[in-house]
């Protein structure tokens, strides 16, 4: 167990991606609840033998929460100043929904009253009943009276989690390793529905799906943190919240700043407003559209912040290709009925069907049909049903939301917040769903394809590329023909010696070379 209060010495690879988060958070002295991590070594030895890992660890988990008390004058189980706490899946590698968090745990009888105090009835209820929801769904029990009983069962769900069907399906889907097992961070509550001035949000430091250089986001007045990422609410651009507490915005896009700056990369902010006063409860490098990671990485070397090497480390063959998809033209485009309109999530351009049942898209897709998800906001147990569509649409959310970060994460299109009743209007039609312009078009519509000279971003990165990669890659020239992009062959023309090649998709084959070189497969 570790003690996260600015002055752990720990890796990533020990405190998982959300306590490294939080633990450089208060190394640059921001305002973050007190936390302690229980490492992915234990999240390891947890798979193997839970029952007597929870028993070797308890008293260590105990003194954790002592020491929670102390920091934050507040008494776990007990008034008249309880303390609750959130219990955050945490793995090395980020993956975005893909397993638990248990919020407001710790509350009871007793706790209600006393958080119910001095006219504070309402919070205190509406807090007792998100517990118990969340609690039954994930640990799946009735839920104790006892709160040590309860934090005992919330980090084994937690840890339980790593294995979970979404969680499984995501790592074979990337390729990662499936024995690292995750961390736990135990971390002192804020409040988001305590009342006026009160909120969560999540802010991205620039435009996580354009990639355009201003802070973008999402608040919810009155809300806690599972309610944005979630998506199943509406929410509010984050200018709302700076329309609304000026003071705490600035402060917010302070801190943005200086962790993007810490990183050299563009961060995702969970946050939260309890009364006026500002918490930081997450940061992670945002995930971003292939759009995005492009213009992003561009933006951050005319910036100084990263040099050509990792330009090009941070844009991958498949981010290209991505780009390099066919599109719409107007004239096609608003010639097709409108269906829906919502926000973009992920840009881009498909087509499919509508199925709004995500066993019946998985049988379409396994009958080679092209599958689009409409739901009315996507949960953590839809990602199998995301995996296999070609794009998203959802009801309600927003760009924090689970359907539109995991569909970046997936590099799946997807508009979300199309409005109620959608996803019942749209099912079993043939349509095409606009991730660029966030909109649902009636018909499967032709599209138009695209070259690497296409846009100045990929014209730029190209240039770098000749003067970084192994392999010099061009359109044309009197140079040895390279016509397969794949890692065989770009591996075979390195290990031959060649150094430029004519190929038809320069850029890409550069950025394989490169990956080879590195270590990297595609």
């Amino acid at each position: 167990m570790v003690l996260l209060d600015g002055h752990a010495d720990h890796p990533r690879e020990i405190l998982g991606n959300k306590g490294h988060g939080v633990e450089a958070m208060l190394r640059q002295g921001l305002p973050v609840p007190p936390a302690f991590c229980i490492t992915t070594e234990v999240g390891v030895r947890y798979l193997a033998e839970p029952e007597a890992t929870m028993d070797a660890i308890w008293d260590d988990v105990l003194d954790g929460m002592g020491w929670l008390e102390r920091e934050t004058e507040r008494t776990f189980g007990r008034g008249p100043r309880p303390l609750l706490v959130s219990v955050r899946s945490g793995a090395t590698h980020s993956m975005p929904g893909m397993m638990d968090t248990i919020l407001d745990l710790g509350i009871d009888d007793g706790v209600e009253r006393a958080l119910g105090g001095a006219g504070a009835a309402a919070f205190a209820a509406d807090t007792r009943r998100r517990f118990d929801r969340i609690y039954r769904r994930i640990v799946g029990e009735p839920v104790p009276d006892d709160p040590y009983a309860q934090l005992r069962a919330g980090i084994k769900a937690v840890f339980d989690s790593w294995n979970s069907p979404r969680a499984v399906a995501y790592r074979n889907h990337y390729g990662l390793d499936d024995q690292g097992g995750t961390a736990v961070v135990v971390q002192a509550m804020v409040f988001g529905n305590l009342g006026p001035n009160s909120g969560s949000g999540a802010l991205f430091s620039r435009n996580p799906i354009t990639g355009a250089r201003e802070p973008f986001g999402e608040w919810l007045p009155g809300g806690q943190g599972d309610d944005v990422v979630s998506g199943s609410l509406d929410v509010e651009p984050i200018a709302a919240l700076r329309a609304e507490q000026p003071r705490v915005y600035e402060e917010l896009l302070d801190a943005a700043g200086r962790l993007e700056g810490l990183a050299s990369d563009v961060q995702e902010i969970e946050f939260t407003v309890e009364d006026g006063t500002l918490w930081l409860l997450q940061t992670r490098a945002a995930e971003r559209s292939a759009q995005a990671a492009v213009r992003l990485v561009l933006q951050l070397r005319h910036e100084g912040l990263i040099d050509e090497a990792e330009t090009l480390a941070r844009v991958t063959p498949g981010h290209v290709e991505a780009l390099l998809l066919p599109s719409l033209q107007p004239e096609t485009r608003l010639s097709a009925k409108l269906l829906a309109k919502g926000q973009p999530a992920c840009p881009g351009v498909v087509s499919g069907r509508a199925y709004t049942d995500v066993d019946e898209a998985l049988d379409a897709a396994d009958r080679g049909e092209h599958v689009i998800l409409v739901r009315d906001h996507t949960r953590p147990e839809d990602v199998l049903g995301m995996l296999a569509a070609q794009g998203i649409v959802t009801e309600v959310g927003g760009a924090a939301s689970h359907a539109a970060v995991v569909s970046r994460e997936l590099g799946r299109v997807a508009v979300v917040g199309c409005g109620h009743g959608v996803a019942a209007a749209l099912a079993g039609r043939q349509i095409t769903v606009d991730g660029t312009e966030g909109e649902v078009r009636e018909g499967i519509l032709p599209l138009s394809v695209w070259s690497e000279d296409d846009t100045p971003e990929l014209r730029e990165l190209g240039e770098i590329a000749r003067r970084v990669s192994p392999l010099r890659a061009h359109t044309t020239g009197d140079h040895p023909r390279l016509d397969d992009t794949t890692d065989a062959a770009v591996r075979a023309a390195l290990e031959s010696g060649l150094a430029d090649v004519v190929s038809p998709a320069p850029l890409i084959t550069m950025l394989t070379a490169l990956r080879l070189a590195r270590g990297f497969g595609r």
